[in-house]
C-alpha cells in the first residue's frame, strides 16, 4: 500500500499548484482547440448579416471600414461596409451598431442602409434582452412589424418611441429595449453618414 503524503503547508501548496497548472493547461487547449471555429462561425454570421440588410437583388463590391461615433457613453469605434454597384456607384452601407442600455445591457445589430439613407434592414447580433419582451426585437421593427423601421429615413423620420415624441411603436413593456434599439439607429446612420 502507497504511503500517504503527510499534510503539510509545503505539500499543500504544491498540491494546488500542480492542480492550478494542470487546469491552466487543459483550458489553453481548448481554448486553442475551439478559438477557430468560433471565429469562422462569428465571421459568417457577419457576413450573413451584411447581405440580409443591404438592398437586395444588386451585386456589389464590399469595402469595410471603422468608424468612430459619438454615443451617450462617448465616443465608440463601429464597423462600417460599403456596398459599391461594378461601376463604382454607391449601392448603400451596413453598420454593425450597438448601444450599451438596453434592459440587459449591450444591443448589438447590423443595421442597413440604401444609397438614400433610407433603412433597408437590420439584424440582431447579441443580445442579453428579457425572452418574451426586449428579446421581441429581432422581429418587432422588421417591415411587417409592430415598430418599423424599415424604409424609414433617419434624415426624415424621427426614430424615437412615441412616448419620447417619436414614430416608432414601442416593444409592449419593453421601452428600455426599444430606447436602446432607436439609439444604435442613430449610432448607424451617423456611421454611414461619415466620409
Amino acid at each position: 500500500m502507497a504511503k500517504k503524503a503527510e499534510s503539510t503547508l509545503k505539500n499543500m501548496l504544491l498540491s494546488l499548484t500542480l492542480i492550478a497548472l494542470v487546469a491552466s493547461l487543459s483550458l489553453a487547449l481548448v481554448n486553442n482547440v475551439t478559438k477557430g471555429p468560433i471565429e469562422k462561425v462569428n465571421k459568417e454570421k457577419i457576413e450573413n448579416a451584411v447581405a440580409k440588410v443591404l438592398p437586395q437583388g444588386k451585386e456589389y463590391d464590399l469595402k469595410t471600414d471603422i468608424v468612430k461615433v459619438k454615443t451617450d457613453k462617448g465616443e465608440e469605434e463601429m464597423t462600417r461596409y460599403t456596398a459599391t454597384g461594378k461601376d463604382g456607384v454607391l449601392v448603400g452601407k451596413a453598420v454593425q451598431a450597438f448601444d450599451k442600455n438596453g434592459f440587459g445591457g449591450k444591443l448589438t445589430a447590423m443595421v442597413g442602409f440604401d444609397a438614400e439613407g433610407n433603412i433597408t434592414g437590420y439584424e440582431i447580433l447579441e443580445s442579453s434582452e428579457t425572452p418574451g419582451l426586449g428579446a421581441k426585437a429581432d422581429k418587432w421593427f422588421q417591415a411587417d412589424g409592430k415598430g418599423k423601421v424599415i424604409g424609414l429615413n433617419p434624415e426624415n423620420n424621427k426614430i424615437t418611441v412615441k412616448k419620447d415624441g417619436g414614430e416608432v411603436d414601442a416593444i409592449t413593456g419593453s421601452t428600455i429595449t426599444s430606447r436602446a434599439f432607436c439609439r444604435l439607429i442613430a449610432y448607424a446612420y451617423d456611421a454611414y453618414n461619415q466620409q
